[in-house]
């Protein structure tokens, strides 16, 4: 099957905007066509003045020829505008679409998708890539149609006067083509790839570094404690310097060749002189050095042309990366589940560490290793263990944000595979470590949860989160749009917000991932009543570091590498004298220690 070309693909996007896009271009070869008009009078006006030289007077027509340059001149600019703005009609629609289309697709995209490539890349990949497509559209395409009808029109105009000194002007712009060509072949290509990954990376890396930025400046690090961000820059900041140094000469025997007509043209007026000077190799001559700048200037129109056709072909590839990332199956049974108990069946996940790396066992990193677990219903289970163990991997598969690559995954004895998105959705609530709070009011980020809240339901949420301390220093109350005006709340006091659209929600399952990891003590202990408050005969599956949270758990679960080492009750764990006792000991110890530190201060 024939693959389709880069520029069918964007139309593809214009709908009934596309005969605007083809009107742009006829009109742009117009424009250039008309511009080239005025040259045959400034030709017109030379052969008057040495026709009349030395008495001026005699040249009647040079001010008619004035203005009739002037007239066809103002009439291309005129015809080029109208180029661009079907041009931009049409670009502005075909990148409105392309968004709407990675963003319709991204919300089918299992929840997992955005770590997967970051928050910045995904970003920049559906604002930047459809940028890249509207600049290509605007002012490139309109822009090659001129170029390509403006050559064929110098063409005749340097050919009709003095064939020999027109042959003379285009051996420059036959050297500065083969050179651009040079330039702008495949290698390029690769080049312009490397150029939007360092980018992209750069990007990611910026967003997750602002992120960041409380525990930077809580700790009193630099910058240089981003290791990965520091990294990124660098690399492309290398890149850049070399690929510079590689373009240098290229790009300098390119500027000289262009640029070196004048010195084809007095050559050859030096060489076609010997025999005398005319009246008509004068004019020619002095014609022509009027005239074959505009070479230059259309050569290097084609330069950036190529460069932007690669940004659009790489543009296009990143989206089709995005585009052709799969939508977990959906399931024609529509099972509801029978109660909130939750199963694992030997489930087994693992993470593309480099996403081309292929299918093999290379470049993955294990996340689960069989886990079988079972959580009966309005039990509170608790997973704990070190960084990396496969916690929040364990509890984001509840709720589908990835599906197992092995066993699977029951809650109610129905496969959650086989419940509807919206059901499980309305089965399940998140309070994570990372809350997040969108640019508008407090009644709008709690509402979020369940649209068809009343003001009444979201107060008593937000009286239930212990939120109404928050609430009352607020300019507007719950009104206030946050992080508008100054207006911004601390890491303790978003968690509580977070947790009133929990409340709101009343989902029957409830997973707390840190809960209570950037709140101070005063917050923490109203965290602890909300949290206290919210998971009242619901299943909880509780992620904690503070192992002090979770010794009134049903059970919990110890992961280690992607495994379950050991399973019990507090007691019972504690009596095994195993993994959980070491890591209650070293969290006693240091609970001391701060306890300690705090009275001697």
């Amino acid at each position: 099957m024939k693959k389709q070309s880069n520029l069918s693909r964007l139309l593809g996007y214009a709908g009934k905007h596309k005969i605007l896009t083809y009107l742009s271009w006829i009109l742009s070869v117009v424009s250039a066509l008309l511009a080239l008009v005025p040259f045959w009078y400034i030709w017109r006006i030379i052969h008057d003045v040495l026709e009349a030289a030395p008495d001026f007077s005699q040249a009647e027509n040079i001010t008619g020829c004035g203005w009739l340059a002037v007239l066809f001149a103002v009439l291309s600019v005129v015809v080029y505008i109208a180029a661009l703005m079907c041009s931009h009609l049409s670009a502005f629609r075909i990148a409105s679409n392309i968004r709407k289309e990675l963003m319709r697709h991204i919300m089918e995209l299992p929840l997992g998708t955005s770590e997967k490539y970051g928050s910045g890349k995904l970003r920049r990949i559906v604002n930047t890539s459809g940028s890249a497509a509207e600049t290509y559209l605007a002012h490139r395409l309109p822009d090659k149609a001129g170029a390509i009808a403006t050559p064929i029109g110098l063409l005749f105009l340097l050919l009709a006067f003095d064939w020999r000194l027109g042959l003379l002007s285009l051996v420059p712009v036959v050297l500065g083509f083969l050179i651009m060509m040079k330039m702008t072949g495949k290698s390029m290509e690769q080049k312009m790839e490397e150029y939007q990954n360092a980018l992209a990376d750069m990007s990611n890396e910026a967003v997750e570094y602002v992120r960041g930025v409380p525990v930077v400046k809580t700790f009193g690090q630099t910058i240089f404690s981003f290791k990965r961000f520091k990294a990124s820059i660098d690399n492309y900041e290398k890149w850049v310097i070399e690929y510079t140094k590689a373009l240098r000469l290229p790009m300098m025997f390119y500027t000289t060749a262009i640029n070196g007509t004048f010195a084809f043209l007095i050559a050859g007026g030096i060489i076609f002189s010997r025999g005398g000077v005319t009246d008509e190799l004068l004019l020619n001559l002095i014609f022509y050095i009027v005239i074959t700048p505009v070479i230059g200037t259309t050569l290097t129109k084609i330069m950036f042309m190529s460069e932007d056709a690669m940004i659009v072909n790489d543009a296009l590839s990143r989206i089709d990366e995005v585009l052709n990332e799969k939508p977990l199956p959906r399931s024609t049974e529509k099972c509801a589940p029978s109660d909130n108990s939750i199963v694992f069946e030997h489930v087994s996940y693992s993470y593309e560490t480099d996403r081309k790396s292929g299918a093999g066992g290379e470049g993955r990193k294990n996340a689960l290793n069989d886990v079988s677990l079972s959580i009966a219903p309005g039990q509170k289970a608790a997973l704990v263990g070190p960084s990396g163990g496969g916690k929040t991997t364990l509890a984001k598969m509840i709720a589908r944000f990835f599906d197992p690559q092995e066993g699977r995954i029951l809650i109610g004895n129905t496969d959650i595979r086989n419940i509807p998105k919206e059901t499980l959705m309305d089965k399940v609530s998140f309070v994570f470590q990372e809350s997040r709070l969108i640019k508008a009011s407090v009644l709008e980020n709690v509402r979020m949860a369940k649209p068809q809240a009343t003001r009444e339901e979201v107060i008593r949420a937000l009286e239930a989160a212990q939120c109404m301390d928050i609430i009352e220093k607020l300019p507007d109350g719950i009104d206030t749009v946050i992080g508008a005006k100054g207006v911004y709340l601390s890491g303790g006091e978003q968690q509580r917000i977070t947790i009133a659209r929990a409340v709101l929600k009343n989902a029957p399952i409830l997973i707390l991932d840190e809960a209570t990891a950037f709140a101070d003590p005063d917050n923490e202990a109203r965290v602890g009543k909300a949290l206290a408050e919210l998971s009242k005969g619901k299943t909880v599956i509780m992620i904690a570091h503070r192992l002090s949270s979770i010794t009134d758990a049903d059970c919990i679960y110890v992961l280690r590498e992607g495994e379950i080492a050991e399973s019990g009750d507090y007691d019972g764990l504690i009596r095994k004298n195993g993994i959980f006792t070491r890591m209650w000991k070293n969290y006693s110890e240091a609970a001391e220690w701060k306890i300690e530190k705090e009275v001697r201060a």
